[in-house]
């Protein structure tokens, strides 16, 4: 009886040292470095390192194993862990490098060429990139580039053939899904290794869809909008907020420093545009706070320029108040920036508010008076004419 207990307290002793040796990754307790269930782990962190999704290749690889636990032995899950990261691994390592850019080398294809768009095209070709393909639906708007040596071509599909590089900014996120990857958009004809970048206000949602996309392709994708206006543009003084694979992002350093002076990488896919959006929240609450202070300073008899002079150093001192004050004051309402593009990045940003269940009552408002001066036919006019819509409220009627 004695050497009976004796002999099956040794066999659960094996057993406990062979489950523990192999631990399967779900099952409760740690798992020790060197062992099998770290090793797979270790595998997946290589590949997170490298932009490569988690869910869409390791949770694979999971999804896997997990369907053959029930069947197999410890061992036998365990060794299907190690075969199937290690496969996953390879792939990883197989995914091309993003071409890095180099002026008077790097091929550019530029689509859009708006207020900002021809603006910052100009300031990539005097920068070196002058071998640059250019997309618009609007023929003229290229003519300044045309003049400039670019090659202004039929379709985005045509603008990004043999292009290492294509940067699109364009109007709405439909324009986006259009000209990237619509049936004739740049991906379908970019080659492993090459770089998407859209610098347009899009939805977060859309620029991971795309990078999904383009990781299928061996394309790069980053989604890079910019603050500053046509000003900024104007002056290669733009801030640029880059979401997406990092390597990528400083692959195109080059390109950003042409038109920007103020880049930051934020993280993968979509949280450029997020940042964008937190750029544009605070951007609501500067211009309806300006355009109310000029309407009280006006009715209070000030000088309105002394005003903007007076507190534009102060704590009172802002970006808009600066550039946008001496407009209003002027009666100049062209657009540095739409109203109706403006009225498109708060309803991005309060419809990414309500996917997170929070309430911006401030955000609501500014976009409630935009929406009306877009009813009083002003959705073409720059967004510092948001002071007619609130001359309007207040029954002040002039020209």
């Amino acid at each position: 009886s004695q050497r009976r207990k004796a002999h099956r307290r040794a066999l659960s002793q094996k057993s406990q040292i062979t489950n523990n040796d192999y631990p399967v990754t779900g099952q409760a307790g740690p798992s020790r470095p060197g062992t099998m269930a770290s090793a797979f782990s270790r595998s997946f962190g290589t590949l997170g390192g490298r932009g490569v999704p988690s869910g869409i290749v390791c949770g694979g690889v999971a999804a896997t194993a997990a369907a053959g636990a029930a069947s197999a032995g410890p061992r036998t899950v365990a060794m299907r862990q190690i075969r199937a990261a290690s496969t996953a691994t390879v792939a990883a390592r197989a995914q091309p490098q993003p071409r890095v850019c180099e002026p008077g080398k790097t091929r550019v294809a530029f689509i859009g060429c708006g207020v900002m768009g021809r603006q910052m095209c100009g300031h990539l070709m005097k920068a070196g990139f002058s071998d640059m393909n250019v997309y618009t639906r609007t023929a003229h708007k290229a003519d300044a580039l045309a003049a400039a040596g670019a090659r202004v071509v039929g379709s985005p599909r045509e603008a990004a053939r043999d292009r290492d590089v294509v940067i699109s900014i364009v109007g709405y996120p439909r324009d986006v899904e259009s000209v990237l990857g619509g049936p004739d958009g740049a991906l379908g004809a970019l080659t492993p290794g090459s770089i998407m970048i859209d610098m347009t206000t899009s939805t977060p949602a859309l620029a991971m869809e795309l990078a999904v996309r383009a990781r299928e392709r061996g394309v790069f994708s980053l989604d890079a909008p910019v603050s500053g206006g046509d000003v900024g543009a104007r002056n290669a003084a733009l801030s640029i907020m880059v979401g997406g694979d990092k390597e990528a992002a400083e692959a195109v350093q080059p390109l950003f420093t042409a038109m920007g002076k103020n880049i930051r990488f934020m993280g993968g896919p979509g949280l450029g545009q997020r940042t964008k959006a937190f750029n544009q929240i605070l951007i609501a609450g500067s211009m309806i706070s300006m355009c109310e202070a000029l309407l009280y300073a006006e009715k209070a008899g000030l000088d309105l320029q002394e005003a903007i002079d007076a507190v534009s150093q102060g704590a009172a001192g802002s970006w808009s108040i600066i550039n946008y004050g001496p407009r209003i004051i002027k009666r100049d309402f062209a657009p540095g920036f739409f109203v109706e593009h403006f009225i498109k990045d708060m309803e991005i940003a309060l419809d990414e508010a309500r996917q997170m269940h929070i309430s911006l009552p401030g955000l609501a408002l500014v976009h409630q008076l935009y929406m009306a001066l877009k009813a009083q036919g002003h959705e073409r006019l720059g967004t510092q004419s948001l002071q007619l819509a609130l001359e309007h409220i207040n029954g002040i009627n002039r020209k």
